[in-house]
């Protein structure tokens, strides 16, 4: 059976960093699909309908109305969607999917390790888990070039402060040594993420970002921690 293609007119768009907008897509008068934070929406340009892009979704299932993209200035379409979209605009969405999804139960504790743009589904992740005032333990491990280049530093400072189980970590892999950041630098690392490991086999661990950096985290937990394979969930970007 085909998928839903319903064309969706952009209610907003946020400049997060120079080169990454979030874009607000509303919801068409009828248009009520339930969906699970984690899935991501497939878009294209009504004047190019056999281009499409897959983005994760970084609002969550309780933000009913509208999705929230949030794309970095990349390839075509994002090229495309951060240098020209603008309030008005439509775009083709094809209905949620993917398996992306955060285990919400009281006892886990969910490991994210993020790069760049791939922190946005670990947004929703969070989003979710405070609004519901779950006792789901997230921790956001996340790797960017400079301070600059840090997506949602505010909301997830925010989040931090309203939920007492979430914490969000951030190291920078480009700083000159006289940049003023008293953060940790280098990459993601085994011994940062094991730092943050305190019940192995209730942790289930998310991977999202360069291809990279999720061959890593598969390396690290499936193979060095010998983790099974349902505690550990990817998305690569290429």
């Amino acid at each position: 059976m085909a998928k839903q293609i319903v064309e969706m007119q952009v209610e907003g768009v946020i400049s997060e960093l120079p080169d990454t907008r979030t874009v607000r897509l509303k919801w068409p008068e009828g248009y009520d699909v339930e969906f699970k934070t984690g899935q991501f929406i497939t878009v294209f340009w009504p004047d190019t309908p056999s281009y499409k892009r897959a983005y994760s979704l970084s609002s969550c299932a309780m933000d009913r109305g509208a999705y929230e993209i949030t794309v970095k200035r990349d390839g075509k379409m994002g090229t495309r969607i951060v240098d020209w979209i603008k309030k008005d605009d439509k775009l083709g969405v094809l209905p949620p999917a993917g398996r992306f999804l955060p285990v919400y139960e009281a006892g886990k504790h969910l490991i994210c390790i993020a790069g760049g743009s791939g922190v946005t589904p670990f947004r929703a992740f969070a989003r979710e888990a405070t609004r519901r005032k779950l006792a789901t333990k997230i921790t956001v491990l996340y790797s960017v070039r400079t301070t600059n280049d840090i997506i949602f530093k505010d909301e997830f400072h925010q989040l931090e402060m309203e939920n007492s189980h979430f914490d969000f970590y951030v190291t920078c892999t480009r700083l000159h040594l006289q940049d003023a950041w008293t953060g940790r630098r280098g990459r993601i690392n085994a011994e940062w993420v094991k730092e943050h490991i305190h019940d192995l086999p209730n942790t289930v661990f998310y991977a999202c970002g360069p291809n990279e950096l999720v061959e890593f985290a598969e390396q690290l937990v499936l193979q060095d921690l010998k983790v099974p394979k349902e505690q550990m969930k990817t998305e690569k970007w290429g």
